[in-house]
């Protein structure tokens, strides 16, 4: 029997069951239908012919009603008065539980792989009627309503059931389309009404500084098939990979300081990307965010692409306009941590449901942020789901995951005492270490042809190496030493660089323990870090001259290449997200140089098998001389398969070394493939000839070499004449 207690509880938006309330029901010999309409003043039941079946009386001024009729269940529909305005819609309490018990019983399990085709608003039509089905995982709530467009965000107006057996709360709302903005109201087990909760799967959301959620219904037709038939070649080991990290926010702004769209990216930085030579864009984290200055690491809308350029199709189509260009997309993915926002993931219902309750273990001090509960099933599910999610719904080529020391070690930036060691003892953070592998696997698994990449800068064993051989699974990992070491050598004054030329040596110690990433990233172009021109020393020559060493040095070494946005025309300013790079000092002629630098190095790089085929292989290379630090100079060999061979030397010094002479291993003529030192790229210009022949007079322990001019602060790289 229902009582005013009943109505009451919805009047109040603290209904834990509304389904044993609302709908129809069966009462003896009669069919109820019963009903909540806060401010309807009359309510009628009409059949499929749209006959009155019953006059709805009001029970609860409030706005409970009750229909009774002498007849049984049947595809009703209710009439409304409001004033003088009538609808006529379907009651979303006469509908079956959305949730199938499979999909149910592999929430509950944390087992579910498609986690993103029964979570969030989905667009359906169920029983003849479309609408739009809302499940929220909230296990610890009381109660949990739909509110949004659709009903005035009234949480009185569509409170949900819940299924106990998975924590999740579901109901279909007949007429709901896409474009509904809505949330979630939730009240809590204490009886608290918490801030009303974006969708964790929202596939949508607002622009900024609003917060709610879109319900989206995809509709893109890709055009993209055969770069996904092949897109498998283009990140193993044995490729070139050479990829511009952008922030699509401040690479180009319109003249009134206003985003480009998705669409305009598609445009204008594509064909930039194509034009330098790139082999793949990667773009600063792209899920929704409600910070800018964050640079979208501090996600809260995981399944939802920023809307700040445009809608969820839109990022689809500027994917689709890279992939028919040939350049692969790799996006920032952020399972690390999230924002304490009020209205997102934090105590979600009411508890520490996503992250740890102890802030031992769930708080990032650093940043502010809350580090996600990896040892909880259901939250793992999400996350692994979340990254199959991106590499699935958007063709996304590779992710790069974001901060992953901060997420295998659990004294990370923590003073003794602010950390919880593991059930052994130690630090490693096992549940988080077990989470990545799993994410891994899953990735490979489901999506062929992509790749991951860990930014991950300690010395943790086998991030790159397969999970059955007992690492993390990642493809690659970002070769944080070579970048610090790099950096720190070019600052020297070059008076002081031959006491430290083990800056530039160390790296080979190490450079095949993983698959590496050489990354010249934004992270060293920001909070006064200075640009990495600003970094070099000398005058206006001298510090272009030791931009393009650098630069080209990287390309020559061992590991897949990574720039960050503004180096590729030696940028003087240090990057700031709330404006475009400095576009009109691209077209200085210093600058420009640097340009043709890096068009050719990506275009020689490409083409030199020797650069990249034995990447992650000891014998891939071999040191000339590394023992003349007096000089400033180091010589190395690159080898490829067959007969793929190339020579690289360079002169960190201010001084220009004539007649030096360089052991090679083979005789003939060799072709200058790169001089950093040329015309084009504004530098000296000094070393004009485009090919020198091997002398038959042994060096280095080889039985030929070549004399050379090497100019100041250059790198020179030659390829035998056949090759």
């Amino acid at each position: 029997m229902i009582e005013s207690s009943h109505f009451d509880a919805l009047a109040e938006a603290r209904c834990a069951d509304p389904f044993a309330v609302l709908g129809p029901h069966h009462e003896g010999a009669e069919f109820v239908v019963r009903a909540f309409l806060p401010m309807c003043d009359e309510l009628l039941v009409i059949d499929a012919h749209d006959e009155i079946v019953a006059r709805a009386e009001c029970v609860h001024p409030a706005g409970g009603f009750v229909a009774r009729m002498a007849r049984g269940a049947f595809a009703y529909r209710l009439r409304a008065r409001y004033g003088g305005s009538v609808t006529t819609f379907e009651d979303p309490y006469r509908f079956g539980p959305i949730l199938g018990e499979l999909d149910a019983y592999l929430i509950g399990e944390g087992r579910h792989l498609r986690l993103d085709e029964v979570m969030g608003a989905h667009v359906r039509t169920i029983d003849g009627v479309r609408g739009t089905a809302f499940t929220v995982w909230a296990p610890n709530a009381r109660s949990v309503s739909v509110v949004g467009d659709c009903n005035f965000w009234d949480p009185r107006r569509a409170p949900m059931r819940i299924r106990r057996e998975c924590g999740v709360w579901e109901l279909f709302l007949p007429g709901v389309g896409p474009g509904t903005r809505y949330k979630f109201y939730i009240i809590a087990n204490d009886g608290r009404a918490l801030a009303l909760r974006r969708d964790p799967f929202a596939f949508a959301s607002e622009v900024r500084p609003q917060t709610a959620s879109i319900v989206y219904e995809p509709s893109y037709i890709w055009s993209d098939d055969a770069w996904m038939a092949s897109r498998g070649e283009t990140l193993t080991i044995d490729r070139p990979i050479a990829i511009y990290e952008v922030h699509l926010g401040s690479w180009r702004r319109h003249a009134d300081g206003s985003w480009l769209t998705y669409a305009e990216l598609a445009e204008t930085l594509v064909p930039y990307v194509v034009a330098r030579g790139f082999t793949h864009v990667e773009l600063l984290p792209v899920s929704e965010h409600p910070f800018d200055g964050s640079w979208g690491y501090q996600p809260l809308g995981l399944f939802s692409p920023t809307s700040r350029f445009g809608s969820p199709d839109d990022f689809r189509a500027f994917v689709d306009a890279a992939h028919r260009a040939g350049i692969g997309v790799i996006v920032d993915w952020v399972p690390g941590h999230f924002p304490n926002d009020e209205g997102g993931l934090a105590r979600f219902d009411g508890t520490a449901l996503y992250e740890h309750a102890d802030p031992r273990l769930g708080m990032h001090a650093d940043w502010g942020t809350l580090v996600y509960n990896f040892g909880r099933t259901e939250v793992a599910n999400v996350l692994q789901v979340n990254a199959t999610y991106w590499l699935r719904a958007f063709h996304i080529d590779g992710l790069r995951v974001d901060a992953v020391s901060s997420m295998i070690y659990l004294d990370y930036s923590r003073e003794p005492g602010a950390w919880i060691p593991n059930i052994y003892g130690g630090n490693e953070n096992l549940e988080a270490t077990a989470f990545l592998r799993r994410a891994n696997e899953a990735a490979y698994a489901d999506c062929p042809g992509i790749a991951t990449i860990a930014e991950e800068s300690t010395a943790f064993p086998g991030v790159s190496r397969p999970t059955d051989a007992g690492g993390l699974g990642f493809g690659y990992k970002w070769n944080m030493g070579w970048m610090h070491d790099s950096l720190a050598f070019f600052a020297r004054d070059p008076i002081y660089r031959p006491y430290h030329t083990n800056e530039i040596t160390f790296g080979l110690v190490y450079a095949f323990s993983e698959n590496f990433v050489l990354a010249l990233s934004h992270d060293e172009v920001v909070h006064g870090k200075g640009s990495l021109l600003a970094r070099m020393p000398g005058d206006g020559k001298a510090e272009f001259a030791n931009l393009r060493l650098l630069l080209a040095l990287m390309y020559v070494h061992p590991g897949k290449k990574l720039l960050f946005m503004g180096a590729e025309f030696g940028a003087r300013r240090e990057w700031n997200h709330d404006g475009e790079l400095d576009w009109s000092e691209a077209s200085a002629e210093a600058h420009r140089g640097v340009t043709n630098l890096i068009d050719d190095l990506n275009r020689t790089y490409r083409g030199l098998p020797a650069l990249y085929e034995r990447d992650a292989r000891a014998d891939g290379f071999v040191w000339i001389d590394y023992s003349d630090s007096a000089a400033g100079i180091l010589a190395f060999e690159r080898y490829g398969e067959g007969d793929a061979f190339a020579v690289a030397v360079a002169n960190f010094s201010g001084a220009h070394r004539a007649r030096y002479r360089i052991g090679v291993a083979r005789g003939g003529a060799y072709r200058v493939a790169i001089n950093s030192d040329d015309a084009r790229y504004w530098g000296d210009g000094s070393v004009t000839g485009t090919h020198i022949a091997a002398d038959a007079i042994g060096a280095h322990g080889r039985p030929f070499s070549l004399e050379l001019e090497l100019p100041a602060f250059s790198l020179l790289l030659f390829v035998p004449e056949h090759s």
